[in-house]
């Protein structure tokens, strides 16, 4: 790697690359409402809307979550900016649900694309001795981009002109400044093999893992749920049942949650692994009770602490989870089993959410928010005193 180009800077770059690319999958957040209005349809056709996005995700960590290490980093951002940008496209070309669907399947190609590449290129670009700070820089830039997404197509939907296509020009634009970026960077992986030797990924969970992977992998699950309850469902809710049809708060509450996801992430460092799973499940469960009450009793305030504290549980667990996984992997297994743990998890942003959706019908928002709730409490609550029983051996991992 040219020296030339050490420093802080590169990293730094990199980072924001990461940030833009992850901030266009959430920029769609609260504009549902606005393209229920304008198509005409249900809760549910937004949360399937919504999953498909996870959907792509899955695909692309399975089929080809290891390619930057065979093809490079650089190219592989490249490919997967190219998806953002062509999701952008397809929302700003919407005339029909069809789009929709198609600009987030794109947003979740470029999202699988980029999360293990552009991790592994932030912590590739960081100064010899600053693999901490760079895990920091990739944590805050993959979390609070997905934090500034719904933040900035809030505002622009509020308080700017062309509120479904804005916000779509605006990533576009930061999608090509991004181009330039990676293109300006250097590339970090020495020896580069041709696309057609990469494999699929298989998921696999070696015996050792096991009994460690499962209650991680139910925190994990329960904490993008309810990402994906957040980022779905709840524009919906302040406008029906808060009546809070401004575009910014809806925006705002759904970064929140992402902002202190980052902060979760951040205190595994100091509460240590061993305790950070249970912890984090505590949390999780808290952030839930706090989202019942809000449903329940049509509270504002509940809202904006259940993202508060169901992030900062979030961000607790799923660090953890999976830095008690990878330190009880064999290395030679151990992609393989991040990429399991990752499959799980946005199993969780898709599953429940459509779920939820379905039940919309018959029980209404409410009704269908607090099934929801009381099978992730249930779910959450058994990995959290699971883990009491037999906690993470801190002796084996390292956060």
């Amino acid at each position: 790697m040219d020296r030339d180009h050490r420093g802080w800077l590169p990293c730094l770059l990199g980072g924001a690359v990461f940030a833009v690319c992850m901030a266009g999958t959430t920029l769609p957040t609260p504009l549902y409402p606005l393209y229920q209005e304008k198509f005409g349809f249900s809760e549910l056709t937004v949360t399937v809307v919504y999953a498909v996005y996870a959907f792509g995700v899955i695909g692309v960590l399975l089929l080809a979550g290891n390619a930057s290490d065979t093809v490079g980093r650089r190219p592989v951002l490249v490919a997967g900016l190219g998806c953002a940008g062509a999701s952008a496209v397809c929302f700003l070309a919407a005339t029909g649900l069809g789009w929709l669907y198609g600009g987030r399947l794109l947003s979740g190609l470029s999202a699988g694309l980029f999360t293990g590449a552009a991790t592994a290129y932030v912590m590739d670009l960081a100064p010899p001795g600053g693999a901490s700070r760079a895990t920091f820089v990739a944590t805050a830039a993959n979390m609070g981009g997905l934090g500034c997404g719904p933040l900035l197509a809030g505002l622009l939907a509020q308080y700017a002109d062309w509120p479904l296509y804005l916000p779509f020009v605006v990533h576009l634009a930061l999608v090509a400044c991004s181009v330039g970026v990676v293109a300006w960077l250097p590339e970090t992986v020495r020896h580069r093999r041709a696309l057609g030797t990469v494999r699929p990924q298989r998921p696999g969970l070696p015996p050792e893992v096991r009994a460690v992977f499962g209650p991680a992998a139910i925190a994990s699950f329960v904490g993008f749920a309810l990402f994906g309850v957040f980022t779905s469902v709840s524009p919906a809710f302040l406008a029906e049942s808060l009546d809070v049809s401004n575009h910014a708060v809806s925006g705002l509450i759904v970064a929140l949650a992402f902002f202190a996801s980052t902060a979760g992430q951040l205190l595994v460092g100091r509460v240590g692994v061993g305790r950070s799973l249970p912890l984090g499940c505590a949390a999780l469960l808290a952030g839930l009770a706090l989202l019942a009450g809000a449903l329940r009793w049509e509270v504002p305030a509940l809202l904006v602490l259940s993202a508060i504290v169901g992030g900062t549980g979030q961000g607790l667990a799923f660090r953890g989870a999976l830095s008690a996984v990878a330190g009880a992997s064999p290395e030679d297994r151990r992609a393989a089993v991040i990429s399991t743990l990752f499959v799980v998890a946005y199993a969780g942003i898709s599953v429940p959410v459509i779920g939820v959706g379905v039940l919309v019908g018959p029980l209404g928002l409410e009704g269908a928010g607090l099934v929801f709730i009381g099978c992730m409490g249930v779910l959450v609550s058994t990995a959290g005193a699971y883990l009491l029983r037999r906690p993470v051996r801190t002796e084996d991992v390292n956060a």
